[in-house]
């Protein structure tokens, strides 16, 4: 199932949809009409006990009346998801992402965090100030979307756990990150964490740790891997978070980024006013966003 969020008809804010062959249904309008309750928003959503198999009834209902569907020409596709309570992000998780930067390989994961307000969706606009920072670089990730809390799992059980993958870009201020000698400044500026298009389950892939993920910036393609090379599993780095403190329905984990950023290219790649950068992972799909300063 493919779950996110959508400018819908006659609705003001963004709603919490199923994509289907039929069109977007609005779960909560289905939900309601099925007699069950669903809230407007995807971190609401999953918050929600026993929340996939009301999902599942209201899409049943809404693809056999006909009710609470829209074409999907009709809504347009924001942020997946909104104002979680945290936006973990995994660095140095791909072994040539650590070679390229001369960096040893981490003994556990390395974590840090994003901002939720540096969330935006697709085709929205990247934005800085230029002279704030002159260094900004692309990251393309896999995202883990938390289904269920979770504390002090088993690696065996983390998955149990994910309610499903989308893409991330984790823009990064790299003259501020590496000046401040830590991320959180760097990686957290207003709209340097895109996500989308939407989440997909993970009964959709046979194997997450098997895809295609790449970047490409005005057309050209700078980062190309497969989420097999990456250090720790996703199970893994579940695991480990709910060891620390506890993930919470909605709670987001950039997985890492493969090698190929600008910042370690010879020349050296910085993105500017104008550039596009689509980000992509196999059996999710692409994330494109426009760069933009700021006066």
């Amino acid at each position: 199932m493919k779950l996110g969020q959508f400018e819908l008809p006659d609705h003001t804010a963004a709603r919490a949809g199923a994509i289907t062959e039929d069109g977007v249904v609005d779960l909560a309008d289905a939900g309601e009409q099925a007699g069950v309750a669903l809230p407007s928003e995807t971190c609401e959503l999953f918050d929600v006990w026993n929340w996939r198999e009301k999902v599942e009834l209201a899409v049943k209902y809404a693809t056999e009346t006909g009710e609470a569907i829209h074409a999907r020409e009709d809504v347009t596709a924001t942020a997946p998801i909104t104002d979680p309570q945290k936006v973990i992000a995994i660095g140095l998780n791909y072994m040539d992402h650590a070679d390229e930067g001369n960096m040893d390989l981490p003994g556990s994961p390395l974590i840090f965090s994003k901002f939720p307000q540096a969330i935006v969706g697709p085709n929205d606009a990247v934005e800085w100030d230029p002279e704030l920072t002159a260094e900004v670089d692309y990251e393309a990730e896999l995202v883990a979307v938390i289904g269920d809390r979770a504390r002090n799992v088993d690696v065996d059980e983390a998955l149990e756990y994910v309610a499903g993958y989308t893409v991330g870009n984790d823009v990064s201020a790299r003259d501020l990150q590496m000046s401040d000698e830590q991320w959180v400044r760097g990686k957290s500026l207003d709209t340097f964490a895109p996500l989308g298009p939407h989440i997909v389950t993970p009964d959709e892939f046979d194997d997450v740790e098997s895809l295609d993920i790449w970047t490409e910036v005005n057309g050209e393609r700078l980062q190309d891997a497969n989420t097999e090379q990456l250090i720790f599993s996703i199970a893994e780095l579940v695991s480990f978070c709910s060891e620390a403190f506890t993930l919470e329905p909605g709670d987001v984990i950039f997985t890492g980024t493969p090698d190929g950023v600008g910042y370690f290219r010879d020349p050296r790649i910085t993105l500017d006013d104008g550039d596009t950068m689509t980000v992509a992972v196999e059996g999710i799909g692409e994330l494109t966003n426009e760069c933009r300063h700021t006066e």
